[in-house]
């Protein structure tokens, strides 16, 4: 008999625990589902500190691809700790499959007429579980837990923010649903202006000011309301604050100080906004492609907005999954 291994208490990039714990689970004994259902939970959570990852600006002065190995290796180890204390996924999973005779016989008889009557596989069940978490576990694709399927980076993202507290009704985390709740106004104002949707708007305000928390501030703490990163030209007659800025030159990033315009309020940014993009020919294309968020993004980056190579890419996966 080979007993389960715990590979809670293992390093995440071990192996030998994960085949350890593929012979364990043919058996079908309790401590061996305990164990897979555990393992999946680490899993599970890793989803969400890898979804939270993605959806956080990631090109700061100290931020390189090393430092994102390292902090993906720290996300996994620490999975694997936060499942040993368990959040309840796992319990629900022991549940669901041990009522379908996945786990051993069920009080209600034998393996044999579990299975007649209930999911087919583990894997079904584990797709139960899903539906009887309220939607908190991802669904499994065929491959088992190596083939996860339907899942959503935001929505991924939100359940961070369920397991401490009820989610919005809307199904967004809570720092998207506000951030729309607070500027959705100002952004459909913009939007009969210029004819972009609020969404595209609101997804580069989302992006240049990392959903509000990156706003730029003066030194007297004095909010800009510059959510779009619009800098400060000489043809710029209105107030301006300073602020360290990365511009890549050839791929490269540089840390800089620039000069960037100041508002007095978010409708003001917004407007300002709208009217640089209508009176600028550059940006003409961009207008021309405001249906089609990859457009949109793609002409904003050839129009010279950024300097990021991969502003397109991330401006796309913020409106049409973030803000989805």
């Amino acid at each position: 008999m080979v007993m389960p291994t715990d590979t809670t208490n293992s390093l995440a990039l071990d192996a030998r625990g994960m085949n350890a714990l593929k012979q364990s689970a043919h058996q079908k004994s309790p401590e061996a589902l305990k164990a897979a259902a555990t393992q999946f939970e680490a899993m599970f959570l890793n989803m969400i500190m890898k979804s939270m990852r993605e959806a956080s600006p990631q090109d700061g002065p100290m931020d390189s691809q090393e430092t994102k190995t390292y902090t993906t290796m720290l996300d996994q180890q620490l999975s694997q700790t936060l499942a040993k204390r368990g959040v309840g996924l796992a319990d629900m999973m022991i549940k669901q499959m041990t009522i379908h005779g996945l786990g051993g016989t069920t009080a209600g008889g034998t393996d044999a007429a579990a299975a007649a009557n209930g999911p087919a596989s583990a894997l079904d069940a584990l797709n139960e579980a899903a539906v009887a978490a309220g939607g908190l576990v991802p669904k499994l694709g065929d491959a088992g837990l190596g083939g996860l399927r339907g899942v959503n980076p935001d929505a991924m993202q939100g359940q961070k923010n369920a397991l401490d507290a009820p989610r919005p009704v809307s199904g967004k985390a809570a720092h998207i649903q506000a951030f729309q709740d607070k500027l959705g106004a100002d952004a459909e104002a913009a939007s009969r202006a210029t004819g972009i949707p609020a969404k595209f708007m609101l997804g580069q305000a989302a992006l240049e000011s990392g959903w509000g928390k990156r706003e730029i501030i003066a030194r007297n703490g004095t909010p800009s309301h510059n959510l779009f990163g619009i800098k400060a030209g000489p043809s710029w007659k209105g107030k301006v604050v300073s602020a360290v800025t990365t511009e890549y030159v050839n791929g490269v990033p540089q840390t800089r100080v620039e000069k960037f315009r100041a508002y007095s309020s978010y409708s003001e940014a917004f407007n300002d906004y709208a009217k640089l993009l209508k009176s600028n020919p550059r940006y003409d294309s961009v207008i021309a492609n405001a249906q089609d968020a990859a457009s949109f993004a793609r002409g904003l980056q050839r129009a010279g907005y950024a300097t990021d190579p991969h502003y397109a890419a991330k401006l796309s996966r913020i409106i049409n999954h973030s803000l989805a």
